[in-house]
């Protein structure tokens, strides 16, 4: 399931809970408690509401306009030391975008195996290093967009893609990025790099696409919107 909303449920928790008196000395603990049970009950929705986001890129930390483009500079430079050997296997990709997005393209091939939603171990150093710099870097939202190419019917891909990039989302979780920065969704195979009409289109085509987005002070709502960038 989609992350979203258990952000979303996470907001309505803490409104309320800002509510309660500021002198309680039990006020951290029990909206700490609240939150985690509704983030905990309500995990898979989505999150639509723009008011919402810019709420919660509030409470995650917002870069002010004027110092996005070092953040985001310094976040690349780290992604390219640590993903250096990958990059030069062409197993993964960086770019930047115009909005100043990072655009992180796993290759499926050294990822997963063929129709398969489990990760390689031998992948689990690259996800490692990309979640250690996640971490670092924390006043971004994450979007884990899987894709793959038309062999099989278009209802399996759509499903595949959906179950690698919650495949993705999971393990960074794991290695301790914040669920609340995480989007998974799936593209299945409507969004091609190449022909999948050769096997070389066909293997470009099967990835999963990490977008690390800024949260903008003043336009903290932008980072959760699903990217929608034309193919490079």
């Amino acid at each position: 399931m989609s992350r979203r909303y258990r952000l979303l449920a996470s907001l309505v928790v803490v409104a309320c809970l800002a509510g309660c008196a500021a002198d309680d000395p039990h006020r951290r603990a029990k909206t700490g408690a609240v939150v985690g049970a509704v983030v905990g009950g309500v995990a898979g929705k989505q999150i639509g509401d723009d008011r919402a986001g810019t709420i919660v890129g509030a409470a995650i930390g917002a870069i002010a306009g004027g110092m996005v483009g070092n953040y985001m500079d310094r976040q690349q430079q780290e992604f390219e030391r640590v993903l250096r050997e990958e990059q030069q296997q062409h197993a993964v990709e960086i770019e930047r975008m115009k909005d100043d997005t990072l655009k992180i393209s796993l290759s499926n091939e050294v990822s997963f195996d063929f129709d398969s939603a489990r990760i390689k171990p031998s992948f689990y150093p690259t996800l490692n290093d990309l979640g250690g710099v996640l971490q670092k870097y924390d006043r971004t939202i994450v979007h884990i967009v899987g894709h793959t190419d038309s062999t099989g019917s278009e209802a399996y891909n759509q499903a595949l893609s959906e179950r690698r990039a919650e495949a993705v989302a999971r393990y960074l979780e794991g290695r301790g990025v914040d669920a609340s920065r995480l989007r998974a969704e799936g593209r299945g195979e409507s969004e091609p790099r190449d022909t999948n009409a050769t096997a070389a289109g066909r293997q470009l085509n099967r990835r999963v696409e990490v977008y690390v987005r800024p949260v903008v002070e003043g336009q903290e709502q932008q980072a959760f919107r699903p990217p929608r960038y034309p193919q490079q």
